[in-house]
């Protein structure tokens, strides 16, 4: 009796490429995730844009991504992925359990949305269960989401708060993302406004906390 493509296709190990900075972490994950007798670890990169191009090279059918990287964040490379490569399945990990990164990642294109520190088992579940359709979240982040509510800022008043946030001056803000002065300053006050918040810097932090930037 011959396999059936279906019987092949499930017998065949799932090609995941791993993308995370931290080496000792992304190692670990590695190391983790190959013990599953049906993953395999193909690709490993530490920066956010060269997952395309290694997802590219090595065939793969699911891309690990960590939000924080270098070059390109984690859901910027889901994004990117979704319009490249819309086959390969994504599942983002984090470490900041923040509601806004759910929300972004889902928007992204994202199947997958789990806390960096789930146990291994419970990545590779979520790794078997996207390549069959299914879309998997942290019930506690979701909830979490629904509590917050939408992102109240517009992209570029996240785009002047990204600028402003290692203190740039309204003229450095203005000149990096060619906008008058004027208009900087109208986009500050109306971020500060929708949160609340008592200035710039205050801004920030409240906007990073909710995984709004």
């Amino acid at each position: 009796m011959t396999d059936t493509p279906q019987d092949e296709q499930s017998a065949r190990c799932v090609r995941l490429l791993l993308a995370e900075d931290q080496s000792m972490v992304r190692e670990a994950l590695a190391a983790l995730l190959g013990l599953e007798p049906d993953i395999e670890v193909v690709a490993q990169v530490a920066r956010g844009d060269e997952v395309l191009s290694a997802a590219r090279e090595h065939h793969v059918d699911v891309a690990l991504l960590d939000i924080e990287m270098p070059g390109m964040t984690g859901i910027d490379a889901a994004a990117v992925l979704r319009r490249e490569l819309p086959d390969v399945k994504v599942v983002v990990v984090t470490t900041f359990g923040r509601p806004g990164y759910l929300r972004r990642a889902m928007e992204s294109g994202a199947d997958a949305f789990l806390v960096k520190d789930a146990p291994a088992a419970q990545l590779a579940s979520a790794v078997r269960k996207v390549l069959a359709g299914e879309r998997v979240i942290d019930p506690a982040l979701a909830a979490a989401a629904l509590a917050d509510g939408a992102n109240p800022l517009t992209d570029r008043e996240r785009d002047v708060l990204r600028t402003a946030a290692d203190g740039s001056t309204n003229a450095e803000i203005a000149s990096a993302l060619h906008l008058s002065q004027g208009t900087v300053r109208n986009y500050l006050s109306m971020a500060i406004q929708k949160l609340a918040a008592r200035n710039r810097a205050e801004a920030v932090r409240i906007a990073r906390e909710k995984g709004w930037l």
